[in-house]
């Protein structure tokens, strides 16, 4: 398997993995901001650990596209855990991982990316497996419909705002700056953005210690995803790459059955596997 499709595989299950602790951390009724915060906490000194002991903590104007990523970042994980607080895992995980649709679509259109015919092929069965999975979550009997429409709500926003970022991380990769210092340039403006918002909102910094029992697991999970997602990007396209790696959804649900005893019905099963035929058509293009 070609190296790049070998990070993307990585990221998707690092992906995956981060969604359904998000979700655990919603059902444990802890604030989005709080998490947030407390994983940027984590997420920023680590990626700095790291790029030192890699020696790739080199500046350069391109990392300035990480930073802008880490604005976008921040809305879209923002955004995505407050949806998760009423939405199914198994629904929301589904449309988040649909932004890699805005990546491929400004990278064909402003990189010149071209598709191929197994590629098209590849995000034809993706687009089908996320249409068969959505709407196949469970709801709790408490939750009204206005609380299923401002999740639905939130979840597209942070669906766009993902898929940007990843997209001006691409840039980033195009106008030569590496994985890490794109990583750390994303961290020092997740992190302010992240505790402002908290500082604003309760006038202290202070949060449950039991955030950080989801906070520490979900932040390097993230960081793993990030890492192997710009490394593959550095090799390859991010028109196959970044599908590849957005079908997280796969594992997230397979989590919500597995864990959570989230219902399994054939609309779903058909999902799950029209999402595996996606992925290895990606792969093969």
């Amino acid at each position: 398997m070609p190296e790049p499709i070998v990070y993307a595989v990585l990221a998707m299950a690092c992906y995956g993995f981060s969604d359904f602790i998000y979700k655990q951390a919603a059902a444990a009724g802890i604030r989005a901001d709080h998490f947030l915060m407390a994983q940027a906490w984590i997420f920023c000194p680590t990626v700095i650990v790291y790029a030192l002991a890699t020696g790739t903590l080199t500046f350069t104007p391109a990392a300035l596209w990480g930073s802008l990523a880490g604005a976008l970042y921040f809305v879209g994980l923002y955004f995505f855990i407050r949806s998760l607080a009423t939405g199914s895992v198994s629904t929301n995980a589904t449309i988040f991982r649909l932004n890699f649709i805005i990546t491929v679509s400004l990278s064909i259109a402003l990189l010149g990316e071209r598709l191929t015919t197994t590629r098209v092929a590849g995000l034809i069965l993706a687009l089908l497996a996320t249409w068969l999975l959505v709407g196949t979550g469970a709801r709790t009997g408490s939750t009204s419909p206005q609380a299923q429409r401002t999740s639905l709500l939130q979840v597209g926003v942070a669906t766009i705002a993902f898929g940007a970022a990843t997209f001006f991380h691409t840039v980033g990769l195009r106008s030569g700056a590496g994985p890490e210092i794109l990583m750390v340039a994303q961290a020092a403006v997740f992190m302010p953005l992240a505790t402002f918002i908290v500082f604003q909102a309760k006038g202290t910094l202070r949060v449950p210690p039991m955030t950080f029992r989801y906070s520490i697991p979900a932040s390097i999970a993230l960081l793993c995803a990030t890492l192997f997602l710009l490394r593959g990007l550095a090799l390859g396209q991010a028109s196959a790459l970044v599908p590849i790696a957005q079908m997280g959804f796969i594992v997230a649900a397979l989590l919500g059955i597995f864990i959570l005893r989230e219902a399994v019905t054939v609309r779903k099963a058909a999902g799950l596997a029209f999402a595996l035929c996606a992925l290895a058509a990606l792969a093969a293009s």
